[in-house]
């Protein structure tokens, strides 16, 4: 399996080995927790398949949520490469499988490896995209911006996820988020069956919120 992951696709057999060696994969249910913010970082967490919810909790103990993460690809690598306790939690919003490796012993003989040290700069200036866009949405995105987004970007999530769970992603009230999902309804940008799963989405209409 390992072959088959980008971040190991020219690795020789004996450094596939030794990756194995150093590796454990884990499957996780929907709800468990990856990491908690103020864990040390010992494990370099690779997401296979699921999608994790990466939030902070803010001084009024109110759930403030970073990004979501879809596999294939590295949480909250950061912590590692700086030596710092996790700045966040990370939370399955699905089923899914990790693939951790021990941090100090990949630092110490797979670091050096050029196809691996690129693809981990590629995946850290990933994160920098990551912040500057959490940065748009709660500075310049308003409720329906966020709502738009969320229904062109994630619609696979909104059939599984409760309302209130998206509405704690967007950081908004369920109230709000209900408001606005009747508005783009009564407007025809989206149609939802009997279950609130979506039929039919105004893709272009609704980009045109988050997009200008």
């Amino acid at each position: 399996m390992l072959e088959q992951i980008p971040f190991f696709q020219r690795l020789n057999e004996a450094e596939l080995k030794r990756l194995k060696d150093i590796s454990i994969l884990k499957k996780y249910k929907k709800g468990e927790f990856l990491f908690m913010e103020g864990e040390e970082s010992r494990w370099l967490h690779l997401l296979i398949k699921g999608s994790i919810k990466l939030y902070k909790i803010g001084p009024k103990g109110k759930e403030i949520f970073m990004h979501q993460f879809n596999g294939m690809g590295l949480v909250a690598e950061l912590a590692n490469f700086e030596n710092i306790k996790f700045p966040a939690t990370a939370v399955f919003l699905t089923g899914g499988e990790v693939l951790k490796i021990d941090y100090d012993k990949f630092y110490a003989e797979f670091l050096s490896n050029p196809h691996v040290s690129l693809q981990i700069i590629k995946s850290l200036s990933q994160k920098l995209k990551i912040t500057s866009e959490l940065i748009h949405q709660e500075l310049v995105l308003n409720s329906e911006a966020k709502v738009a987004r969320f229904l062109v970007n994630n619609a696979d999530l909104f059939n599984e996820l409760k309302h209130f769970k998206i509405a704690s992603i967007l950081n908004i009230t369920p109230e709000t988020f209900s408001r606005i999902l009747a508005k783009f309804k009564a407007q025809n940008l989206i149609a939802l069956d009997a279950n609130n799963e979506i039929l039919d989405i105004a893709t272009n209409e609704l980009s045109k919120m988050f997009e200008s």
